[in-house]
């Protein structure tokens, strides 16, 4: 079996997922790409054919699978478009911009009967997260009670709004944090410093979990995530983001990357694997659509949140049975 793909959306993750299923995917073949810049797509074509409207690539004949990677206001109409077309797609995140919209795409789908869409969480995927929740589920430090995030980056881009720190950056800790503890979160609490950067968010889960983290969008040093959890008889941690350290010009480590590609590349790699065998095999991987729907849902009301001073009640609502 070969797998005809498309990919909307040719910018830094698109073009990743691109160069990850040509170069690094088994058993498919990209078909079909689209992009609002048409010189990038004649750049990155390659022999695939380019599409100008991306609900047309949705539809071609040549393309059995979608990998959504267009701005964050795109997702959600473009993910219910494959839905109606009855195609898998790999979603990036956030599902949708509003937890409004991201819960149209959940009724689409439920509507439909059959799960074909996964929501780009790739952390569920990096091989440090998926260690630290086999050794938390396997007992071995004990029942969790705190997870400890950090989300840093080395520069935001001047249209990076305060808000966006929580829709587009923490709403990997949020899916990250109920995946590592398999629980819901229940309440949250925000801590801006002065001018808005860093935001310290504290969580609870319905089971009394805490969950702290730190979003810092201008650290300056560079791109660097980081998760302990602390269990009532050990921690697990994560090590440094790098197979080796240097010596030199009175230096001894490794450096930080720029962005987070480097820093989850095999974790990309791994999750465009497993999205081809879950089409292949019709059993799900990664992030749900339910999934998107809650880390998005969470933020919204943590957005909010960040303009008082109490601690907020999150309200989520029922898993449909799809998704149980």
């Amino acid at each position: 079996m070969t797998l005809a793909v498309g990919v909307i959306g040719l910018g830094v993750m698109g073009a990743e997922h691109l160069r990850i299923l040509r170069e690094e995917t088994a058993r498919v073949r990209v078909t079909a790409i689209c992009d609002a810049d048409p010189e990038r797509s004649a750049q990155l074509a390659q022999g695939a054919k380019v599409i100008a409207d991306p609900r047309a690539l949705i539809r071609s004949d040549e393309v059995e699978a979608v990998v959504i990677a267009s701005p964050d206001a795109t997702h959600a109409d473009l993910a219910i478009a494959c839905l109606s077309a009855g195609k898998p797609a790999l979603c990036e995140k956030p599902l949708a911009t509003s937890a409004s919209d991201a819960l149209r795409v959940v009724e689409k789908e439920v509507e439909l009967g059959r799960r074909l869409l996964q929501i780009g969480y790739m952390r569920r995927f990096d091989p440090a997260y998926v260690e630290m929740k086999q050794l938390a589920v396997g007992g071995q430090i004990g029942a969790p009670v705190v997870l400890h995030n950090t989300h840093r980056n080395a520069a935001a881009p001047d249209w990076f709004t305060g808000a966006m720190a929580v829709t587009n950056s923490f709403v990997h800790e949020i899916d990250i944090s109920r995946w590592l503890l398999d629980a819901e979160m229940a309440t949250a609490f925000v801590h801006q410093s002065s001018g808005g950067d860093p935001v310290f968010i504290t969580m609870e889960t319905k089971r009394g979990e805490i969950v702290s983290t730190e979003v810092f969008m201008n650290a300056h040093y560079g791109y660097h995530v980081h998760a302990q959890l602390v269990g009532r008889f050990g921690t697990v941690q994560m090590a440094q983001p790098s197979d080796i350290v240097t010596n030199k010009r009175s230096h001894h480590g490794h450096f930080w990357p720029v962005n987070w590609v480097p820093r989850f590349r095999n974790a990309y790699r791994i999750q465009m694997a497993a999205w081809v065998q879950s089409i292949e095999t019709g059993c799900p991987a990664g992030a749900s659509a339910w999934d998107g729907y809650v880390a998005t849902a969470i933020a919204e009301q943590v957005v909010i949140a960040m303009k008082g001073t109490q601690k907020t009640k999150l309200l989520i609502g029922a898993r449909p049975a799809l998704y149980a």
